[in-house]
């Protein structure tokens, strides 16, 4: 297999390919990784972001990525908490509602449910 680019993708893929019992030859003109943190790489996030958009389809096309990508390498995509911050009193029953919406896209996938509406406050820390 040969994989032409050596950023964030194309290591994927070589990776995956080796991981597969594929000879792979990766190529890359600069050098490896060269701006792939600031130009393409991304979490598997499944299009949370977009539905605050409204944009629906763009949601279950990252949702039906998210489930290939889980299909086809379980090694390599993994659950991620997160943590959101509120600062305002209507912000958490916003995300609250998101997430549930979310949830109903995503149940033919199987990813399981969103969880944890927990309220954090920050700790005060007494120097040494």
């Amino acid at each position: 297999m040969i994989v032409v680019g050596g950023g964030a993708t194309g290591v994927g893929v070589a990776i995956d390919g080796a991981s597969r019992g594929y000879d792979v030859l990766l190529l890359e003109r600069s050098d490896f990784g060269k701006g792939t943190s600031s130009r393409s790489t991304k979490l598997v996030h499944g299009g949370v972001r977009y539905l605050e958009q409204g944009n629906i389809s763009l949601v279950m096309e990252a949702l039906k990525e998210r489930g290939t990508l889980r299909s086809n390498a379980p090694h390599l995509v993994h659950d991620l908490g997160f943590i959101v911050p509120n600062y305002d009193w209507w912000e958490t029953p916003f995300y609250g509602f998101g997430l549930k919406v979310y949830n109903l896209l995503a149940g033919k996938y199987g990813f399981g449910a969103s969880s944890g509406y927990r309220r954090f406050r920050p700790r005060a820390f007494a120097a040494g």
